[in-house]
């Protein structure tokens, strides 16, 4: 066993610690004020980057800037593979780079009234797959020749939906694929956003990111006419986070499902005592839960929080 894989896996359990926990999340929800919330994150592992007087967005911004410090430390102390991983499993923060740079392109500078600046893109480092690239492009269209010559491949479009969709279907695979600890959580996120992209909201995906769906999903899903037939076709490591859920209407319900089987395997990932890539896994997957969690319940303590306030089923997290 290598010295860096034995470090690697020490410091994705020392990570553990810097998760607020379930007792800390229903401490944020329970803020009477979001001032009171943030007075409470500035005594824990948030406290970097929160401001006092900080907006609900800027603050779960913060939040989530502090989940992808956590991971480009404990990327710096992996391996290739273990990197290789924490980076497939980061890749929503270089999707979130992309849509908000795609948004500045396409704006208006003529539009009338004040204009209020978007927040700067997030500092990946070595977690970046193209974002490089991407972040030079100066026309949509560039931006999608530079994703289909990079690892995220064609969105089969240039539109913000086309993108943004094309990026998490190709987000998906590429974890399946990559991180086989993670195969299940990708498959399942991929069916739910499949699920509300064509029976929801009624859009259909570019025909390049259905062939890549299918990849994960199996053909007869992705080309299913129903939400009761797309169900019944998906495979086993998809179909249980739709189980029970028998109208697209419900698929809200299935994102908090989803985060809480990630951060219950996350743990078990972590209790494992090899010395490979399931630990680190496993951190990744509670540190992001809990990331989660806590931007669930900045939003609670914005509307006025309190005991009892918030849904179980968003902030009730496994002990």
């Amino acid at each position: 066993m290598g010295a860096g894989r034995v470090a690697g896996v020490t410091r994705a359990r020392a990570l553990r610690t810097r998760c607020l926990g379930p007792d800390g999340v229903r401490n944020v929800a329970g803020s009477r004020t979001l001032d009171d919330a943030l007075r409470y994150l500035s005594a824990t592992a948030y406290r970097h980057d929160v401001t006092p007087g900080a907006t609900t967005a800027e603050a779960q911004r913060a939040v989530s800037t502090t989940l992808l410090w956590h991971l480009r430390v404990l990327a710096g102390w992996q391996p290739a593979t273990g990197a290789d991983a924490v980076r497939a499993l980061a890749a929503g923060f270089e999707i979130s780079n992309t849509e908000q740079h795609l948004r500045a392109l396409a704006a208006d500078p003529r539009r009338p009234g004040p204009q209020r600046l978007p927040p700067p893109p997030y500092r990946l480092g070595a977690l970046a797959i193209a974002w490089t690239r991407l972040a030079r492009t100066r026309t949509p269209a560039e931006l999608r020749t530079a994703l289909a010559a990079s690892p995220w491949g064609d969105p089969g479009g240039d539109s913000p939906a086309a993108v943004a969709t094309g990026m998490r279907v190709s987000a998906a695979v590429r974890l399946a694929t990559e991180v086989p600890d993670a195969a299940r959580w990708a498959a399942a996120r991929l069916a739910l956003l499949f699920g509300r992209e064509v029976f929801v909201v009624g859009r259909r995906l570019p025909d390049v990111s259905v062939r890549r769906a299918a990849r994960l999903l199996g053909g007869r899903a992705v080309r299913a006419g129903s939400y009761a037939d797309f169900r019944q076709a998906l495979p086993a490591t998809a179909k249980w986070l739709l189980d029970g859920l028998d109208e697209a209407a419900n698929l809200w319900r299935a994102e908090a499902r989803w985060w809480d089987a990630v951060e219950r395997d996350g743990r078990e990932l972590l209790r494992r005592s090899r010395f490979g890539p399931e630990p680190v896994v496993g951190a990744v997957a509670v540190l992001s839960a809990d990331a989660w969690r806590t931007r669930g319940a900045l939003e609670l303590a914005a509307r006025g929080g309190g005991p009892g306030d918030w849904p179980a089923e968003v902030l009730d997290a496994p002990g």
